[in-house]
């Protein structure tokens, strides 16, 4: 029996919790596959399934990635674990500096973390310590925004606006400022042309709260499970030029959107727009081996620079934090990145992306289609008495029909691996149109 008959024989489904899943449903029909290589996926049936969510918003260079497995490989041989409490090993100084050198102007401090959720809460008590250090410690509020998604630690979820991740919790001192979905943006491609005032909501929560409240606000520069929302023209600018005004910091999650999800290695670079902390994981290691980096400015990071250099500056850190294994392969996915210019790939499939999933806006019960980079959308009308429907049987149907898409309400996203061909997406564009199609 060979490995993939072998993972296909489950007999026992019942261990496993899974994560955002629906369990119950999941294991009355599991969907499995068993291997992966390039842009594709193995079911355990033997079908091949191509591969429109790069995993989880993640796998930007494909799969199977031999660079990456002899890293790793060389790495667990060498040096397999040590400690980033008082001591180190130079791969991770490595590659922090390779990061910094790729970072946004400025954001050239990189601390390590295993996840986006990590990332998330890191940068929200680095924000907090940044404040106490300047000695305005009553600057403890956080901002966030509807619809936003970081991660599920407490913090993440205090400034996230998922209200199903969130109202079983108890949370943090947040606001929210409105999502930047409109239904006058309907169909846009790339950034919609109305809602920067959105970006103003910030002021209406200045003068609620006192702007000496507020530590940070954090968004995603593009809204990712929450829906595909491109920023609105101008909102980013905006939404710095207040946080400027008022001396609060803004935070970009870029966990979706860095290394090269969108054409360029941050969002950031592409919306020409700076944050003063930047949270980044998935596609830092090609998602071989758990890891994230939050970048901050020199202006945060030196702000806790201050006292004797014998006092640790920053209480925070995990075991594995700069674990040299997942740092190994951050560097091997680095340097396929550069050495294949996937960034500027994925600028330019950006297009044929576009043209592909506007196609479908002729389909039934399509409402809106989003897109920007190598991200986009498909949303639905609910259908009336079940909510959620027909997102959930699109990726049903998609799945069966040979392609892997991301379900979250009714609504599908996309985002493929970076390697993508002009013909694959529109392979995507032909799948899709029949699964839609079939859809009551």
């Amino acid at each position: 029996m060979d490995d993939a008959a072998q993972l296909a024989n489950h007999t026992d489904l019942s261990a496993y919790w899974m994560p955002f899943t629906a369990n119950r449903q999941f294991k009355a029909a599991p969907r499995m596959v068993v291997s992966a290589s390039g842009m594709y996926y193995q079911s355990d049936d033997g079908r091949e399934i191509l591969d429109g969510t790069a995993g989880l918003w993640c796998v930007n260079a494909g799969h199977a990635r031999p660079e990456i497995a002899a890293a790793v490989h060389h790495q667990l041989m060498t040096l397999d674990y040590a400690s980033s409490f008082n001591s180190g090993h130079p791969i991770a100084f490595d590659f922090a500096s390779r990061l910094a050198k790729i970072a946004p102007p400025g954001l050239d401090r990189v601390f390590f973390v295993n996840s986006g959720s990590e990332a998330a809460d890191t940068a929200l008590k680095m924000a907090i310590a940044y404040h106490r250090a300047r000695g305005e410690g009553q600057r403890t509020r956080l901002i966030g925004r509807e619809r936003g998604y970081h991660g599920v630690g407490f913090g993440g979820i205090s400034v996230g606006g998922l209200v199903n991740n969130r109202r079983a919790y108890p949370l943090l001192s947040a606001d929210h400022i409105r999502h930047t979905a409109d239904p006058a943006n309907a169909f846009s491609r790339g950034l919609p042309d109305h809602g920067v005032e959105r970006a103003d909501d910030l002021e209406q929560l200045v003068a609620l709260h006192g702007a000496e409240t507020i530590a940070a606000v954090m968004v995603e520069p593009v809204a990712g499970a929450g829906g595909v929302l491109p920023p609105p023209k101008g909102y980013l600018e905006r939404l710095r030029a207040l946080c400027d005004k008022h001396g609060i910091l803004l935070i970009f999650d870029e966990v979706i959107t860095g290394f090269g999800r969108l054409g360029a290695p941050f969002a950031s670079q592409l919306f020409g727009v700076t944050p003063d902390i930047m949270t980044t994981a998935k596609g830092i290691t090609n998602a071989t081996i758990p890891l994230g980096a939050v970048f901050a400015s020199r202006k945060v990071h030196d702000a806790l620079m201050q006292g004797p250099e014998t006092v640790t500056e920053f209480f925070h850190g995990y075991t594995y934090s700069g674990h040299p294994v997942a740092c190994a392969a951050g560097l091997a996915t680095l340097d396929i990145y550069a050495r294949e210019d996937l960034f500027a790939h994925a600028a330019a499939r950006s297009a044929d992306w576009e043209t592909a999933l506007h196609s479908l806006r002729d389909l039934p019960h399509v409402i809106d289609i989003r897109n920007v980079g190598l991200m986009g959308a498909i949303e639905f009308a609910p259908r009336p008495g079940a909510p959620a429907a027909r997102g959930y049987e699109a990726m049903v149907g998609a799945f069966e029909a040979g392609l892997t898409v991301r379900f979250a309400g009714d609504f599908i996203a996309l985002s493929p691996p970076l390697i993508i061909t002009a013909e694959q997406i529109g392979r995507i564009a032909e799948i899709l149109r029949g699964v839609i199609s079939a859809l009551d």
